[in-house]
């Protein structure tokens, strides 16, 4: 799913609820197969300002069970895109899901850098109010400068994320 217009709005506490429709979903399509579905990304931080997109990671044990995960997740409409040129994480696409909110949905594994990434970065903005603020404050100005450019409007929030996770020595 590729953004056309870049959208960025206050923190919504629905997006928590919505979050736990996409989940249920995916707990009874992936059974034990999911060690955990993890809300990521800016719609999972209260205050946060967000593109209204919820973005989860599921949680397999490893690899070897990624072609298991990919056959349950096509049953219900997802189909598998590859990394997409982040290794550590698998994208998933989908249609049929308009009772859903709009969501993009990874699986990784559970020794994943990329997983670790996502946690720790969230559970940081979660635990500092102050990071928070700002962060909001960056992506509404990258949001106002690049309404268009999703890959510009990304690299403007870059070196704010790469502090945090330089902070976090990751």
């Amino acid at each position: 799913m590729v953004t056309r217009h870049v959208v960025v709005l206050p923190y919504d506490k629905n997006w928590a609820e919505a979050f736990k429709a996409i989940e249920a979903e995916l707990k009874a399509a992936l059974g034990d197969l999911a060690l955990a579905i993890e809300h990521v990304g800016s719609t999972s931080v209260p205050g946060l300002w967000a593109k209204p997109i919820i973005d989860i990671d599921a949680v397999i044990k490893d690899r070897s069970q990624l072609d298991d995960a990919i056959q349950e997740l096509n049953r219900i409409g997802y189909r598998h895109e590859g990394d997409l040129g982040i290794p550590g994480r698998e994208a998933f696409g989908y249609e049929g899901k308009q009772h859903l909110m709009q969501h993009h949905l990874y699986v990784c594994a559970e020794a994943s850098g990329e997983l670790k990434r996502h946690l720790a970065f969230r559970d940081y903005l979660r635990a500092h109010p102050g990071a928070v603020s700002e962060y909001s404050r960056v992506k509404r100005e990258a949001a106002a400068l690049y309404p268009y450019d999703i890959d510009s409007y990304i690299a403007h929030k870059s070196p704010f994320i790469e502090k945090i996770y330089e902070e976090l020595g990751i």
